[in-house]
């Protein structure tokens, strides 16, 4: 489940971290080991680079080990549950199906579907039809047709722990136009992942995603974004998949985060639905496609956790 741009435009760097620690103290991040050889080297470099007018993560954004770890078995339920869909999805199934089984597996494997009763959301997942760009509203009225394409996005609570991710199932007889939007749908992702390299920014990730869509002649939707994602379901940075290189905030090893582009056959423009106020729509009536990882930033690049 993606997050709007609670404010586009106006974010404001978090404030710089204000523990102040001597350097054989132990490391802010809870690894035990003194700070000298932890997390002293990165910090001044992360400041450095404040220093220059960069937005950079404050100590809250990085993950230890541990909790990298717990993200990790989280992701596991996340990435089981969405294999079992890819089985059983087909037509002439409700969405509603697929939330039950989203529901059932998660609370068999010892989990929580992390979007029920998120803000009122009262489904466990999200299934996204044809023009439909996200937070579609399962259903029993809701038939999965031949030529359709749906997205159903998975999100996972396991032990305190926050997974995310989503796919595209094409259902019957797809167009070809729609199989192509799909499939780009994909590589404006994988784009997105081989940008992810620690000391690079969100907006060289962004570029490589905006960059292939137009490049297709698709748009990228501009108001809803990815998310930093594991202690919490949503988290700071907000990440936009349509600014300019060397902007947004500056990426370090520690963060995890969602890479969730959608990708729209038309225009970018989009609206939600005022009845339900969740479901997201394209303003032209033309598809949407969208595929979502989780992933942590390594020292070398990146690590996915969820697909």
């Amino acid at each position: 489940m993606s997050p709007a741009n609670r404010n586009a435009g106006t974010f404001i760097p978090p404030a710089p971290d204000k523990i102040r620690l001597n350097r054989n103290d132990p490391c802010w991040c809870g690894s035990g080991r003194k700070y000298k050889v932890c997390h002293e080297r990165m910090d001044e470099k992360i400041e450095a680079i404040r220093l220059a007018g960069h937005i950079v993560p404050g100590h809250i954004q990085i993950k230890n080990a541990e909790q990298i770890e717990g993200i990790r078995e989280s992701s596991k339920l996340n990435i089981a549950v969405l294999d079992e869909i890819s089985k059983r999805i087909c037509e002439g199934m409700t969405t509603q199906q697929i939330d039950d089984i989203v529901y059932e597996m998660t609370n068999d494997m010892g989990g929580i579907p992390a979007p029920l009763n998120y803000e009122g959301f009262p489904k466990s997942v999200c299934t996204s039809l044809n023009d439909e760009v996200c937070h579609g509203i399962p259903s029993d009225k809701i038939v999965l047709r031949d030529g359709d394409i749906i997205n159903v996005d998975c999100s996972t609570i396991y032990k305190g722990y926050f997974s995310d991710s989503s796919r595209m199932f094409c259902i019957g007889n797809v167009s070809e136009e729609k199989k192509r939007l799909v499939a780009v749908a994909k590589e404006c992702m994988e784009k997105g992942i081989e940008a992810v390299k620690p000391w690079m920014f969100l907006g060289d990730m962004a570029d490589a995603v905006n960059s292939h869509a137009k490049a297709n002649g698709y748009t990228i939707v501009r108001e809803i974004g990815g998310h930093g994602v594991g202690i919490e379901f949503h988290e700071e940075p907000w990440v936009s998949y349509v600014t300019r290189p060397g902007t947004e905030m500056l990426m370090v090893p520690g963060m995890v985060f969602t890479i969730e582009p959608m990708v729209n056959m038309g225009k970018a423009d989009i609206y939600t639905d005022e009845e339900n106020g969740w479901t997201v729509y394209t303003r032209d009536g033309k598809p949407s496609a969208q595929w979502e990882v989780t992933l942590a930033v390594t020292e070398d690049g990146c690590e996915i956790l969820t697909y």
